[in-house]
């Protein structure tokens, strides 16, 4: 499935730093109704 402006996103699980708390698991679907912007950065983890 490709991302597509103007659809909706699927619902999707992910570990989130929230500060103070540490790493939790959230879901896209906790924040239904609301604005957010998701960042990726497939990049920064790999060897080169």
């Amino acid at each position: 499935m490709l991302a597509r402006v103007g659809y909706e996103a699927i619902d999707f699980e992910a570990h989130a730093y929230i500060e103070g708390v540490g790493f939790q698991p959230v879901r896209l679907s906790d924040y239904k109704g609301k604005w957010i912007v998701l960042c990726f950065y497939p990049g920064d983890f790999t060897f080169v």
